[in-house]
């Protein structure tokens, strides 16, 4: 241990090490904690030059399976530990049986790179990509020996700041969080570095709450707790939320990377010990789509489309695989077949993998963007990575709705390619509850599905051939065209999920050839309450955690029974209820919780093109046709970023 310098809650703490692996033959995959995995890094906790060090947890709400491969958290993880003035280390959430152990032995919450306890940095940074990861979020708070809510921490705990999607709504959170990050971490993390690191040097004027109003009039964070909410007592509605330092931002506004080519992360991908979701090398090709989906938040808040360079991809695929050993490079986007240069893209990436047993695959294909070329090139090597398309409709009449400008035609000319390239069997994702939507709408999914058959038949002529059919109820979101829309009850989903496996079955034998796998409607209710949610949600967080709930993600732990008391006992005595917050329609007066967070969006273009829905009116992608004025580009002072061919 060096000498301890300076005050007390700075000193370099013990590692916690012997008191994990003490548990860890009491509990599944004990090697998700022990750390050391090829290409992580463990930095000292002081500078050589005697200046201060900017200290982070950067933490996924998950398991260590799904969480180790976010992307986010590893470009985070290189961005701050290349700087000589910050370190980065990583925690996850303990599966309940380790949890379990950690709480029987009080053993604080600990990063996997030096087991250090997580309230002992500076920060404690937790990207959000899914709502039912916020009881997950708790109890990682609370095994850190931190107070759940952000007003009764101590001076010198750890800031708690969250980005990633969820962050667009961070207001069932508010109370627990001291800042989100809205948009893009790359360059904010940075700034956030040197403002926290100037801070220190200064001798942390203001203590905590002064350094959260530094961030915040920046315009860093969004800091809840600088924010007041008023209801009115009327409707139960929000009345006014506004800040009420004068100095903060009305409306902070998202961050958004314009050059991709200049963050050319993760260089050196984590590779674990243990098995996770994700075996491969991930390379983010573009960010942001602009095919105008109705549904689809990720790709209204990651607008204007930013691609990556043909030659920046290729080389950030020789350096991850060279630093890896992987076997597979995946090309990620929100639509990977959208990149304008992808043809010429998959061809040289795949002349350069031909005879290294090295695969590509495009995760994420548009049905409209798939054709023979691409399809040849991805089955280079013999290799066929699956296939999933989503038309996210069962009928022409619902895709014109969500503005999923894909025909049955253009679904059945893209199997027919993928069959005649040698896949045998495809999976097909569709939503159920989605706004106007009919019994007929979903039924109409089976005999879709049947044609896929037939085609691949009639292309093999084989019997070898598979559909799968997954279908999941829509969930309203924000800061899209729908998110004024009540969302469709759950026994309404449930008969109409039922009305199509009889249609299926109606099918006879060609019916077996096709599998779905379907979510019931009730689970989706707890989604829909917490991402539109406003800060009296939180209690229903609160008591949904203190009575049991973890890892409501995962259907073997989701307990619907125990979410629907807490929000009755939470809700009711408010006037309100799971109800009020879901399959309420919402009119465009009502101010909602995220109308002061600014993701670059016209309120008013959302309305219209929410109206233009129910009629069936379809919205053109702007890259290839004029500006709809969506207020993007606009707002951020940005335009869309193609690749030069």
């Amino acid at each position: 241990m060096v000498d301890q310098i300076g005050p007390a809650w700075d000193w370099e703490p013990e590692s916690l090490w012997p008191q994990v692996e003490a548990l860890l033959a009491g509990v599944q995959d004990p090697v998700q904690y022990v750390g050391g995995e090829v290409n992580s890094q463990v930095k000292p906790w002081r500078r050589a030059d005697g200046g201060p060090m900017v200290r982070w947890v950067l933490a996924f709400p998950d398991a260590y399976s799904v969480a180790l491969p976010n992307q986010g958290v590893q470009v985070l993880y290189e961005v701050i530990n290349q700087r000589p003035d910050a370190l980065a280390e990583r925690a996850y959430a303990p599966w309940p049986d380790m949890e379990r152990a950690m709480r029987r032995e009080k053993v604080s919450w600990f990063t996997v790179e030096t087991h250090r306890p997580a309230n002992r940095f500076d920060v404690i940074g937790l990207s959000l990509s899914t709502e039912l990861g916020y009881t997950n979020l708790l109890n990682c708070l609370d095994l850190a020996g931190l107070a759940l809510r952000a007003a009764d921490r101590a001076e010198q705990d750890p800031l708690v700041i969250v980005g990633g999607h969820c962050a667009f709504n961070p207001e069932p959170l508010a109370d627990f969080i001291d800042g989100a990050v809205l948009g893009d971490g790359e360059e904010v993390v940075g700034a956030l570095t040197d403002g926290i690191g100037r801070w220190k040097a200064e001798g942390r004027p203001g203590g905590r709450p002064g350094l959260i109003s530094r961030l915040a009039r920046a315009d860093l964070i969004y800091a809840p707790g600088l924010y007041r909410v008023a209801y009115d007592p009327a409707t139960r509605q929000i009345a006014r939320l506004a800040p009420t330092d004068p100095a903060v931002p009305a409306r902070p506004a998202k961050k958004t990377v314009l050059d991709l080519d200049h963050w050319p992360y993760p260089k050196a991908p984590l590779v674990p010990f243990a098995e996770i979701v994700h075996e491969r090398v991930s390379v983010e090709i573009f960010r942001g789509c602009l095919r105008g989906c109705r549904f689809c938040q990720a790709g209204m808040i990651t607008r204007p489309v930013r691609e990556r360079s043909a030659e920046a991809v290729k080389q950030m695929a020789r350096r991850a695989l060279d630093a890896t050993g992987y076997g597979e490079v995946g090309l990620l986007s929100l639509s990977s077949a959208d990149h304008s240069q992808i043809a010429a893209m998959a061809r040289s990436m795949a002349d350069e993998y031909e005879g290294s047993q090295t695969g590509l695959s495009l995760p994420s294909t548009r049905v409209d963007a798939f054709n023979v070329e691409l399809a040849k090139e991805l089955a280079r090597g013999g290799r066929r990575p699956g296939l999933t398309f989503a038309p996210e409709g069962g009928s022409e009449r619902i895709r014109q709705v969500i503005n999923k400008q894909v025909t049955e035609d253009d679904l059945i000319a893209t199997v027919r390619t993928a069959f005649g390239q040698g896949w045998r069997s495809v999976k097909l994702y569709f939503m159920c509850g989605l706004p106007t939507e009919q019994t007929e709408d979903v039924t109409q999914i089976a005999d879709l599905a049947r044609r896929v058959i037939l085609t691949g038949r009639q292309v093999t002529g084989s019997k070898d051939i598979a559909c799968t059919i997954s279908i999941g109820p829509f969930v309203p979101k924000p800061h899209t065209s729908f998110q004024w829309a009540g969302q469709c009850p759950p026994d309404v989903v449930d008969a109409r999920l039922a009305a199509l496996r009889q249609a299926v079955a109606a099918l006879g034998k060609l019916g077996r050839a096709i599998t779905i796998r379907s979510a019931p409607g009730r689970p989706a209710m707890l989604e829909g309450l917490l991402s539109r949610g406003d800060r009296r949600v939180g209690r229903v967080i609160e008591r949904a955690f203190r009575s049991g709930a973890r890892f409501d993600g995962w259907r073997e732990f989701l307990d619907m029974d125990l979410w629907e008391a807490a929000a009755a006992a939470e809700l009711e005595p408010l006037g309100l209820s799971l109800d009020w917050y879901t399959t309420r329609q919402r009119d465009f007066d009502e101010v909602l919780p995220w109308d002061h967070l600014d993701a670059g969006l016209d309120r008013e273009w959302l309305w219209d093109d929410w109206a233009a829905s129910i009629s069936g009116q379809g919205v053109a992608d702007c890259r290839w046709s004029s500006c709809y004025d969506c207020g993007v580009c606009t707002t951020l002072g940005a335009e869309i970023q193609l690749a030069a061919p």
